[in-house]
């Protein structure tokens, strides 16, 4: 479902129509040859092995393994009369046997890896900044807000969530950027064979950040979402968020973020809550080291929690992605998080992150009590400076991710390898 691309359609056929038929000048003809020319092709592949080994499934198949391929292949073209285009392609295949469940193959008793294999659009969007300090953008879109915590691409899977969106932005007041997004479609990670890979919606999303400082930039925003398939998660979200970094001393800084919101039912959600967030972090970083103390509470009345269906949820909440939905008790998340980036070793090693992380997980409501614990590990690297030929950069990473429950949840270990090249 490609309700917004249709329209970007028709626009294509009648801006560039109109203006090549129209105007019969050569220099016309030359500037659409130049939109075109001038612009540049881009794409990744990305390869993954993950390994789960997960509770609640009978001991011969309580083991999933998934080896999966992504393929990204786009264009985005150079600016015509303040024009400009992107179009790409997305392919997701495994290789080798699929003993896991991808959502959609029908393998329910194994655990899910939820990369299910497919080719599609996976942005198709038309862009206009031809008012000052601004620029309207309609058709699939990657939308990455703030943190990514209401609103993410979900980048982590093979398959990116994308919007089916028109979105406008403006920078006219200093240090102001106002950011609005309509959407009628979102295109989730479980791709189109699933019955809510494509979810109807109605959703307008307002963002408001001011900078004033580098030791304080504060973001407003109202978040409301209204989905056809999925009444349940239908939700009114208003919050506050603040970031800022400061020097502490030649070698270490000090950062933070906070953020507060509440939330409530919309639309035609049968329940009837409201139900708050809050999230504190902060972290000193210096010689490569960073060290994060946090705390994130998401809020519930015993029936009804706080939830963010379209947020890149890997990110938080521990990579095991035990509470990809909030429990009905709700969530509190006590973590601290440690890494280091090597430097000054050689070419090959400096660049690499080790990365740490606890989480302690409990019961916002306290009927249940602890949820238990969960330890996270990776390394990584971003290679940028190699003879790569056509690529600009090669990636590779290890994570591992354990998840002892102390609850109904069912405790979970799971294991990637990945590579990737852009170009």
């Amino acid at each position: 479902m490609i309700k917004i691309n249709k329209f970007l359609s028709l626009i294509l056929i009648g801006v560039f129509g109109t203006t090549i038929c129209g105007t019969r000048s050569v220099q016309a003809n030359d500037d659409f040859e130049d939109f075109l020319k001038s612009g540049s092709i881009f794409g990744e592949a990305r390869y993954r092995y993950e390994h789960v080994t997960q509770d609640n499934f009978p001991a011969a198949s309580d083991t999933a393994n998934a080896s999966t391929v992504r393929a990204n292949l786009g264009y985005k073209s150079g600016t015509f009369k303040g024009f400009q285009l992107l179009v790409e392609g997305q392919f997701v295949g495994h290789i080798g046997d699929d003993n896991y469940n991808d959502t959609v193959n029908g393998r329910t008793t194994f655990p899910v890896i939820a990369d299910p294999d497919t080719a599609e659009f996976n942005q198709l969007w038309l862009s206009w900044d031809g008012v000052p300090e601004s620029k309207l953008t309609i058709g699939r879109q990657k939308i990455n807000l703030d943190n990514q915590r209401f609103i993410g691409s979900v980048n982590w899977r093979q398959n990116d969530q994308t919007f089916d969106a028109i979105q406008f932005r403006n920078n006219s007041f200093e240090n102001v950027e106002l950011f609005y997004l309509y959407s009628n479609n979102v295109n989730r990670i479980q791709g189109n064979d699933h019955p809510l890979g494509d979810l109807d919606s109605n959703i307008h999303a307002l963002n408001v950040s001011y900078n004033l400082h580098k030791a304080l930039k504060i973001v407003g925003y109202g978040y409301w979402l209204d989905f056809e398939q999925l009444a349940s998660r239908s939700s009114k979200t208003l919050g506050v968020r603040a970031t800022g970094n400061m020097v502490l001393s030649r070698e270490w800084n000090f950062s933070y973020e906070a953020e507060i919101a509440t939330q409530s039912d919309y639309a035609a959600n049968p329940a009837s809550y409201t139900e708050t967030y809050f999230h504190i972090a902060p972290s000193i970083s210096g010689h490569g080291l960073t060290f994060i103390l946090g705390y994130e509470n998401l809020g519930s009345d015993g029936v009804n929690a706080f939830q963010t269906p379209l947020a890149t949820l890997h990110k938080f909440n521990g990579w095991a992605d035990a509470f990809l939905s909030t429990p009905a008790g709700g969530l509190n998340d006590f973590y601290v998080s440690a890494s280091y980036k090597i430097e000054e070793i050689n070419d090959f090693i400096n660049g690499l992150v080790l990365t740490s992380v606890y989480h302690v997980y409990d019961d916002a409501q306290s009927l249940s009590g602890d949820y238990g614990e969960e330890l996270n590990l990776s390394i990584g690297k971003t290679f940028g400076s190699l003879d790569l030929g056509p690529f600009k950069n090669f990636s590779i990473l290890a994570k591992y991710a354990k998840y002892n429950s102390h609850s109904n949840i069912p405790s979970r270990e799971k294991i990637w390898l990945q590579a990737g090249v852009g170009f």
